[in-house]
């Protein structure tokens, strides 16, 4: 087997429970079981989808800034109830946080960033923020 170079922020990396490793625009077995590994480079509020919070109903997820500052938020767990605020953690580069499956979180670049994340292949949902940037 003939081993290439991957342009990680051009290609998706699908992990499969086999073991199995494929990569490219939209991985062959995508949409599966398995992990996806995704990293880009961010340099405005819509590459990371700003404006919408984010879930992973299947898995954990690992958000990690590879280059530069970025904040993580989380949705209180119960929104509307008095007193829970989103959750701000800040990222700079080679830090990483694990959102538990089931919260949703939202990216915001302090200043254009690389990330990477790292998550089931399904299960994921997004959701427009009512006060979108």
């Amino acid at each position: 087997m003939t081993v290439t170079t991957i342009e990680l922020s051009a290609s998706g990396i699908h992990l499969s429970r086999g073991g199995r490793i494929h990569a490219g625009a939209r991985p062959a077995d995508a949409g599966r079981d398995g992990w996806h590994l995704k990293a880009f480079h961010a340099r405005t509020g819509s590459d990371v989808h700003a404006d919408h919070w984010h879930v992973n109903t299947e898995s954990d997820e690992i958000v990690s800034c590879v280059i530069g500052k970025i904040r993580l938020y989380l949705r209180p767990e119960r929104p509307g109830r008095q007193g829970e605020v989103e959750e701000e953690i800040r990222l700079t580069a080679g830090t990483a946080a694990i959102v538990p499956r089931g919260r949703w979180h939202r990216i915001q670049l302090d200043i254009p960033s690389t990330i990477m994340t790292i998550t089931a292949s399904c299960g994921g949902r997004l959701e427009s923020r009512a006060d979108a940037l």
